[in-house]
């Protein structure tokens, strides 16, 4: 049985130590709406894998990249803009194929110079 990406397995303790990151930090980024973590009906936040998949996107940008919260509030909103995008192509796709239409083109998931990865941005080669 696959596990839910979504579904909250770490509480903030355990992800402030992980990534070296105080937990206000990780409170104003929720604050922010940078992160979302899940919450227990005791209002424990509960991170995801998928939720520390974003920490670390952040993180790269942050740490590694010097970009404030601002740019990476606009990094992030481009990223989900065009995993949306691309989910949609993928589904138009399918759609094409199943009425018969065998020879439409793939989407593509060039960026240009760099490229985006669940763990940040990364030079192509």
């Amino acid at each position: 049985m696959a596990k839910d990406p979504r579904m909250g397995a770490y509480m903030i303790g355990v992800v402030s130590m992980r990534y070296g990151v105080h937990p206000q930090t990780l409170r104003l980024y929720e604050r922010e709406g940078l992160l979302t973590p899940s919450r227990t009906e005791g209002k424990t936040r509960l991170y995801s894998d998928e939720d520390l998949e974003r920490l670390e996107f952040i993180l790269n940008l942050t740490r590694d990249l010097g970009v404030n919260l601002a740019g990476v509030e606009v990094v992030l909103g481009l990223r989900d803009r065009m995993n949306r995008m691309q989910e949609d192509m993928e589904r138009l796709a399918h759609l094409l194929e199943a009425a018969g239409l065998k020879d439409v083109p793939r989407p593509t998931t060039a960026t240009g110079l760099v490229k985006l990865t669940p763990h940040g941005l990364r030079k192509r080669s």
